[in-house]
């Protein structure tokens, strides 16, 4: 039986803890050889928006360990709106207000399909938990306040992420709209059961912030280079949300992943946005990417993280990859099955009975 899963579902069952402890494993085990990465395509073309292009794209992944398999597939719509504070990257949801997004889990040992979901809860939470585990390894241990730049969809993940790995008193963030934000604020405080606190600027969210993160639409820098302190951590999960110079006030810098294996293919007329992708390869060649500490280095070892309290830290999660979508895919289908939650549907529906 092949079980299928709503994103209110997938909600409840993948906690912060669960999807940390998955994606550390599945990680480890990536940067041994161990588990497999599947190169990430996208393809761009004309839709009936001027402002906007179609997307799909696909990514995939293999854990062994977990006997999982995933492919991650999106149909979008994507816009690049101008808004007072710069340009933005935005999907424009359909007409009834939805997004499409599904990952579709395998079995390693039968070729079966164990689930399906939709993308929305478990993209989040990943994106979260690899932030997290950034900050696990790189943060002060004693760090316990935070400046969260962003109040969108991604930040209350980097919140929780971060509160699972680190004892955190006070959260301080903040985004354009204000009364957004305080809205976020209210609503992560009573999540959490910590102080969270709106500011009036992305300055004021940083100052004195032990760990700093960025979780943002932007396609231009939020913050300066100055504002970097002694014995900070800094994250960002989005390319030139951060620029070069930030990097450089850094003592230690570590990438998700080296340069991961990506495509991308635009159609004829399918221009919008392309001067971004001009920006986004030359910030990777000027942080010297390729040439940069994994995480998968930091969590093997491999490379020596922070070495004193003062020194400024910095991780960049830039690169969403398929792997991740079968750790967490495991962990929601652990958690499912124990609880009885989904609906089961005939594998027979989704296989055949000639070789493709």
């Amino acid at each position: 039986m092949t079980l299928l899963l709503s994103n209110e579902e997938v909600a409840d069952l993948l906690t912060m803890p669960l999807c940390l402890e998955a994606m550390e494993q599945a990680c480890r085990d990536v940067g041994e050889g161990h588990a497999a990465n599947g190169m990430r395509s996208e393809l761009l073309a004309p839709t009936e928006r001027e402002d906007g292009l179609y997307s799909l794209l696909t990514m995939s992944g293999i854990i062994p360990r977990f006997q999982t398999g995933a492919v991650r597939i999106n149909s979008d719509i994507l816009t690049w709106p101008q808004s007072a504070t710069g340009l933005k990257r935005v999907k424009a949801p359909t007409p009834d207000g939805r997004y499409t997004g599904l990952v579709m889990l395998f079995s390693t040992m039968s070729g079966e399909p164990l689930a399906i979901f939709p993308d929305g809860v478990v993209q989040r939470m990943r994106v979260g938990a690899v932030c997290g585990l950034g900050a696990k390894y790189l943060a002060r241990d004693d760090a316990q306040t935070v400046g969260l730049i962003g109040t969108g969809w991604q930040a209350g993940a980097q919140a929780m992420a971060i509160c699972a790995v680190r004892k955190i008193r006070k959260i301080t963030c903040y985004s354009p709209t204000f009364e957004r934000c305080r809205a976020f604020a209210e609503d992560m405080a009573k999540q959490l059961g910590i102080e969270v606190v709106a500011a009036t600027s992305a300055r004021d969210a940083m100052r004195g912030a032990d760990v700093v993160m960025c979780a943002t639409n932007s396609m231009q820098p939020v913050m300066e280079a100055d504002w970097v302190e002694p014995g900070m951590h800094i994250s960002s999960l989005k390319r030139l949300e951060i620029d070069t110079a930030v990097a450089a006030r850094a003592d230690v810098v570590f990438t998700h992943v080296q340069d991961a294996l990506s495509y991308t293919l635009r159609t004829t007329g399918a221009d919008l946005a392309r001067d971004t992708d001009d920006k986004k390869d030359k910030q990777f060649h000027e942080l010297k990417q390729s040439t940069l500490p994994t995480l998968a280095d930091l969590l093997l070892q491999k490379a020596p993280g922070r070495r004193n309290p003062r020194d400024v830290t910095v991780f960049l999660n830039y690169a969403g990859m398929g792997y991740q979508f079968a750790a967490t895919g495991y962990a929601v289908l652990q958690q499912a099955r124990a609880r009885g939650v989904g609906r089961e549907l005939p594998s027979d529906w989704f296989t055949g009975t000639v070789p493709s």
